[in-house]
């Protein structure tokens, strides 16, 4: 069931930032049986028709890429009419207000601020960044973690998480240390702090439910 085509899909595009291997997304969607484009292109992104939004490393790195390009104002009013948009990772992050990463403003799509991990838990000290393997535990019923089994478990590297203003937004929890927010969705807009380009058939499976009718 986890390697079935999404039914209904539509043409997806890859953001293109030059801070992400988006190779993985494409050749994760090609698995599929669908074809993701790759683009840097404003106004192909403002058209699309679903947009995926990769990346990695700092948050103003990845704000300063997005803006040189005038990648942001595109995927912001792309967003703001209804095309359903996929952050991972830095991707996720940048959807929000700020990060105490930087001093850039993020895309300002889902209202919050990305925090620093805690070096602290009631165990005793957490290594920073968080490498490796993770359950998320699915919050309410969101079609983008439709079908995915209870033991599903994802790729995460990172050492920021946001930290929504509206709790209603988080569709995804994780724990390391701490709890913390590792999905998220606001009408079309969706983020997940993970990479499910690298999770294998639980990532595939997440993909597959973006691409399939959200």
């Amino acid at each position: 069931m986890l390697d079935r085509r999404p039914e209904g899909s539509k043409s997806l595009t890859v953001v293109s930032t030059g801070l992400a291997n988006v190779g993985s997304v494409v050749n994760m969607y090609r698995r599929l049986g669908l074809e993701a484009v790759v683009s840097d292109d404003p106004e192909e992104i403002i058209v699309a028709d679903r947009l995926v939004l990769p990346g990695v490393g700092s948050f103003d790195h990845g704000m300063g890429a997005l803006v040189e390009r005038g990648l942001d104002a595109a995927i912001k009013c792309a967003a703001e009419s209804g095309i359903p948009l996929l952050g991972i990772c830095l991707g996720m992050q940048m959807l929000f207000d700020a990060s105490e990463e930087g001093s850039a403003s993020g895309l300002g799509l889902i209202s919050g601020t990305v925090r620093r991990l805690p070096v602290m838990s009631e165990h005793g000290p957490v290594r920073v960044p968080h490498m490796g393997w993770s359950a998320v535990d699915s919050k309410g019923d969101h079609p983008l973690l439709d079908n995915l089994p209870i033991d599903s478990r994802f790729y995460f590297v990172h050492s920021y998480a946001a930290v929504p203003d509206n709790k209603d937004c988080v569709i995804g929890t994780s724990v390391y240390g701490a709890s913390f927010v590792s999905a998220v969705a606001d009408r079309a807009v969706m983020g997940v702090q993970f990479h499910p380009e690298k999770s294998h058939r639980y990532g595939k499976a997440l993909l597959a439910n973006f691409a399939g009718g959200i």
